[in-house]
């Protein structure tokens, strides 16, 4: 990928957005996926949230600072392993009903969540019942769980029945859906979840794709980020520049209740011998680029 400012794109995709105006490269279809936005209260009682940069080795977003999460894995699901808590259904990941609300596929993206959350920060939002938590998840037997889990030997449904527990939607608030471009050889339309920081648990970086993690105050972040610091893509960027105009992690909690999610995918068109891209709503995210041939003359 290559780097304009904070902001980061692959290198090829002049050349991909032609040839699937072409006809020549159908885009591949996006994996359904769930990334938590993790927030405390900072020292001084100032919200913040954990971030976490991607390896220079990944082959997506490779350096790019983000959140933990990933794609569902259909072995996630579990009878009863998601609680339903007492009242009202919680909003579901597309803004209707409770993450039960469309015959499982909303909770799968609950469970993605709260899955992705354990394996890369080492924290983990579920409990025995439907009103409590785990405050403790830090022994080996929790840590060879989460490694099987990482690996593929232990399905997340099996991992919670095992240890009787259910995860909790109510402490998830569905933030925001933002799709990769269609040029992207890997592709995924990601639900951003909003979760408080548990009680008696700590962040770590038990992630193998990490090579750095941090608490930062959103302002911060984006500061970071406009200086050319904290390289990010557009929906990490976006979220945190929601997430400073929250004081704390009650205010922001609060403002997902009544969040309306709207999806968002980047758009490309052909302009003469250019290539623009573009996020409708987001005009600060266009760039242009020209594609090149094997011989490195432009088209």
């Amino acid at each position: 990928m290559a780097a304009t400012g904070g902001q980061w794109f692959p290198a090829n995709w002049p050349d991909r957005v032609r040839a699937i105006a072409r006809g020549e490269l159908t885009p591949v279809p996006p994996r359904r996926a769930a990334t938590v936005m993790l927030v405390r209260d900072g020292t001084e009682g100032v919200l913040e949230v954990f971030l976490l940069r991607r390896r220079a080795s990944m082959s997506f977003a490779a350096g790019a600072y983000a959140y933990p999460g990933g794609a569902v894995d259909s072995r996630d699901g579990a009878p009863g392993r998601t609680a339903r808590p007492p009242g009202p259904a919680p909003a579901g990941p597309d803004g209707e009903g409770g993450a039960e609300a469309d015959g499982g596929a909303d909770e799968a993206l609950v469970l993605a969540a709260v899955r992705e959350t354990f394996e890369e920060a080492g924290v983990l939002l579920a409990g025995p019942t439907p009103d409590r938590l785990v405050t403790d998840v830090t022994g080996q037997d929790w840590e060879a769980d989460r490694a099987d889990l990482v690996s593929g030997r232990l399905a997340f449904g099996t991992f919670l029945a095992r240890r009787g527990l259910v995860v909790r939607p109510d402490l998830l608030g569905h933030w925001a859906r933002w799709i990769t471009p269609e040029f992207e050889e890997r592709r995924y339309d990601t639900h951003f979840f909003l979760a408080a920081m548990p009680a008696g648990q700590r962040t770590r970086n038990a992630s193998t794709e990490a090579d750095r993690v941090l608490w930062l105050r959103p302002a911060d972040a984006v500061a970071g980020y406009e200086r050319g610091e904290l390289p990010m893509l557009p929906p990490t960027i976006t979220t945190l520049r929601d997430l400073a105009a929250f004081p704390t992690v009650a205010a922001a909690l609060a403002a997902a209740r009544g969040r309306e999610v709207t999806p968002v995918m980047a758009r490309a068109r052909v302009e003469g011998r250019d290539v623009v891209l573009s996020w409708p709503g987001y005009e600060e995210f266009e760039r242009r680029g020209t594609a090149v041939d094997n011989r490195g003359q432009n088209r």
